[in-house]
């Protein structure tokens, strides 16, 4: 099971959601990124929010397509989107994908990246993948991992969420490592390239942002 959850940022950052539709495959809708689904056809199962960023006309749309709705006052100590994610995570599902999470308010796309980290620090084996237009971002744990060469995501950088990441290694690459220590705050793995159809990163300690870009 994949859950798609559909925030409601700038809605000219979406990608083209009808290509992550599928049959096993949930749509969840936060605050205006119900809006956003509703207009593309799209009926989400449930839905999470304030509210407080759609018209009064918006919201009659909505209410009469959502059968589950979860409405929360604004003054909360979660954003919407950590309360979906929370129940995405619960429903234990085999990757967790958030479209409408990046670009307007800065504060708001800071706090989605590190809602990314949510599982490994819960203990939850799901993946959150953070997806625009023009990027995809992951976050992993310690370990051995293979990516795949794509077109439409040329560029990859791996960037330090925890203040150290050792023996990072990366073969395959344009520009590999080995056993490098990286540390927040450096930019030493930024925007680098498969060679190979296929690459593999590792390394021991920390935590990473994974981003892959086109431009």
């Amino acid at each position: 099971m994949i859950i798609n959850i559909v925030a409601g940022g700038p809605e000219n950052l979406l990608p083209d959601l009808n290509k992550f539709t599928g049959e096993n495959v949930i749509w969840v809708g936060v605050d205006r990124g119900v809006f956003h689904l509703i207009q593309r056809n799209i009926k989400p199962m449930i839905a999470f929010g304030d509210f407080d960023s759609v018209t009064t006309e918006e919201l009659t749309a909505i209410e009469s397509q959502v059968n589950e709705m979860k409405k929360f006052k604004p003054e909360k100590d979660e954003t919407d989107t950590e309360l979906a994610l929370e129940w995405a995570l619960e429903q234990n599902p085999e990757r967790i994908q958030l479209f409408g999470g990046t670009g307007g308010r800065l504060d708001h796309l800071f706090a989605n990246v590190q809602l990314l980290v949510n599982p490994l620090i819960k203990g939850y084996p799901t993946s959150i993948y953070l997806i625009d237009r023009q990027n995809v971002l992951t976050v992993k744990g310690p370990g051995h991992y293979t990516i795949e060469k794509k077109s439409s995501e040329k560029y990859i950088s791996f960037v330090p969420v925890t203040i150290n990441v050792t023996n990072l290694t990366l073969e395959g690459f344009k520009f590999p490592l080995k056993d490098r220590h990286i540390f927040l705050g450096s930019t030493l793995c930024i925007s680098n390239e498969l060679i190979d159809d296929h690459g593999t990163f590792s390394f021991s300690e920390g935590i990473l942002i994974v981003i892959r870009s086109h431009d």
